[in-house]
């Protein structure tokens, strides 16, 4: 698309209606999981803890966008529990990384293996055959928009 050419109207349409969905569907899917002694920030924490291994306090307020001093309230309520551990960096002596212990990993787990069965059970429950085909259809276009 050129600078001066605008979206259509379907493509304006589409946007909102993916964003809107998405928005929803991501909210409905984490309160499935939702455990009461676990915020979503904490639940957040734990996540990119798994997904990110060894990390500094400063480094997951970054990736998490919020300051350094809620990270290290959040990571000390998340420590306190047992969840997450702080340990030296071995390569810089000044630095403490933060990983998740046993407990943080199975409570990760276990949350996304929530997440997957309400979502399997809902596809399951509210869609045809030829429903679900289409969503997978349609997890590909949006894939699409990830690539470069």
């Amino acid at each position: 698309m050129s600078e001066n050419e605008s979206p259509s109207a379907s493509a304006v349409q589409a946007s909102r209606e993916v964003r809107a969905v998405i928005s929803r569907l991501r909210r409905r899917i984490l309160k499935a999981s939702e455990v009461e002694d676990l915020t979503l920030g904490q639940s957040s924490v734990l996540a990119r803890l798994s997904d990110q291994g060894s990390v500094t306090a400063s480094e997951l307020a970054a990736i998490e966008g919020v300051r350094h001093q809620s990270m290290t309230a959040t990571v000390t309520a998340l420590a306190s529990m047992g969840l997450v551990e702080r340990r030296p960096d071995p390569d810089d002596g000044r630095r403490l990384l933060l990983t998740l212990t046993p407990e943080g990993v199975r409570r990760v787990e276990e949350g996304r293996q929530v997440r997957t069965e309400w979502l399997a059970e809902r596809l399951q429950d509210r869609c045809t055959e030829e429903e679900r085909r289409t969503v997978i259809a349609a997890m590909a276009v949006l894939e699409r928009l990830n690539s470069d």
